[in-house]
């Protein structure tokens, strides 16, 4: 689609949100740092929560690193990160909100790592845009901002696209791990970048960055400027909470709002992390499946943080180790920030694709537990919902369980950011009710 299109590359500070202390620096003092290979990978077959791929090795099968040991009818597939021997196929703990098991394949390294063959780097100008999206859901691409939904579907919007947004527009307070990938791979987001809008057939794609991110920005010029990268533009958005959620950094840069229940392409937009679309960028330069991602260890409790490149399936205290280990015993270590991410119960879980940055936090960063009190509709949840709901209203509705008051003050538009709790003098947990009044919904749809 060539159509003029055009974007705010540097859109006014919003009037929602909140200004969280800014906590990365302990993380940006190194480069990117890699990981040792773990003795033992699990990894996940569940994807974004709700996909289960079906395992396509037994226990006792040799793999190769980068070998597909499940895959869909979709073509989507999850990959061996190591080389070695399937030790189990079953459920096992993970990292995820609900403490449940999940399918996973575990393998134990064994020998040397040898690359498995399929593992061959293609040049995306001779393929079709179907044969480019069919490569990326066989490469096990998600989304690496932390919601893993499969890249190859968002690549297949079944409408014209105006433009690819990109967002490197990392708001959460602690989390670094996208910040660091601009600084050292820019190059490599571009080329993903570009991979992606053949894909989808848009001339146009703008990528976001936040004003605190000056290396970041002036990698990704240079890297522009290098490869001569038409139609990709940057755009500078203000450091504040939560510019980069999807619908937000749309309507900041263009202008243009998601209606209520829809989704970015219903008015001509996809949105891709940055770290997805370098991961893009490898598989077709490298012909290597998403088998590792970059993860921020951070923290007070953390005795050297920084920005690891792990093999998926490593263990959570083997990242930790890697970082020096604990400083001092931590009050909570949380994977994601500490706006949107969810307690660990301990560090004997894998990473997994979802997993962009574990915090160590000493009691003296975490906001205290304090007990809860009456709502004094004060206003101060509605200033900083950024999907301009009203949450105070949601409350009662949610108190009530009344499914269509739910459904009138908008409960499907609220993107969890956890703005309202930040600011409630009350103490209230109110994402806490409306992420569970949401689970009720999709279980009755």
């Amino acid at each position: 689609m060539s159509t003029a299109w055009t974007y705010n590359p540097q859109p006014p500070r919003p009037d929602w949100g909140v200004r969280a202390p800014a906590l990365k620096k302990l993380s940006l003092r190194q480069p990117i740092r890699a990981a040792p290979l773990p003795v033992e990978a699990s990894m996940s077959l569940q994807i974004g929560g709700s996909i289960e791929l079906p395992a396509i090795v037994a226990p006792g099968d040799r793999v190769q690193t980068g070998q597909a040991i499940a895959r869909n009818t979709d073509g989507m597939a999850v990959h061996a990160s190591i080389s070695g021997r399937v030790l189990a196929v079953g459920p096992q703990r993970a990292p995820v909100a609900s403490g449940r098991p999940v399918p996973c394949v575990v393998i134990r390294a064994e020998g040397p790592e040898q690359m498995h063959g399929s593992c061959i780097p293609v040049n995306e100008d001779l393929l079709s845009p179907e044969e480019i999206r069919a490569r990326v859901a066989a490469g096990g691409i998600v989304g690496l901002g932390g919601a893993q939904f499969p890249t190859a579907r968002k690549l297949t919007p079944g409408v014209p696209i105006r433009a690819l947004i990109v967002d490197g527009a990392e708001c959460e307070p602690w989390i670094t791990c996208d910040e660091v990938l601009l600084r050292e791979r820019a190059g490599m987001v571009i080329e993903g970048v570009g991979v992606m809008m053949r894909a989808l057939g848009t001339d146009h794609a703008v990528v976001a960055v936040e004003a605190d991110m000056p290396e970041a920005h002036a990698a990704l010029d240079n890297a522009l400027g290098a490869g001569g990268s038409g139609g990709i533009g940057i755009a500078v958005v203000t450091t504040k909470y939560p510019a980069g959620g999807e619908r937000q950094l749309i309507e900041m840069l263009t202008g243009d709002e998601v209606p209520a229940g829809g989704l970015p392409r219903d008015i001509g937009y996809v949105c891709q992390n940055v770290a997805t679309a370098a991961a893009v960028g490898e598989l077709f330069r490298s012909g290597r499946p998403l088998i590792s991602r970059i993860v921020t260890v951070t923290g007070g409790g953390i005795a050297e943080p920084g920005n690891f490149e792990a093999r998926i399936g490593t263990p959570i205290r083997d990242l930790v180790q890697a970082a020096g280990g604990y400083r001092a015993a931590p009050h909570r270590l949380l994977m994601g920030g500490p706006m949107m991410g969810f307690a660990l119960p301990d560090d004997d879980l894998p990473v997994t694709t979802a997993t962009n940055c574990l915090v160590a936090a000493l009691a003296t960063e975490l906001a205290p537990d304090r007990p809860e009190m009456p709502c004094i509709r004060c206003g101060e949840c509605v200033q900083a919902c950024p999907a301009r709901l009203l949450p105070h209203e949601l409350l009662t509705a949610v108190r009530r369980n009344d499914a269509g008051r739910l459904a009138e003050f908008g409960l499907r538009d609220c993107i969890e950011c956890g703005c309202c709790d930040y600011v409630c003098p009350s103490y209230i947990h109110l994402t806490a009710r409306f992420s569970a009044a949401r689970g009720r919904e999709r279980s009755r749809a």
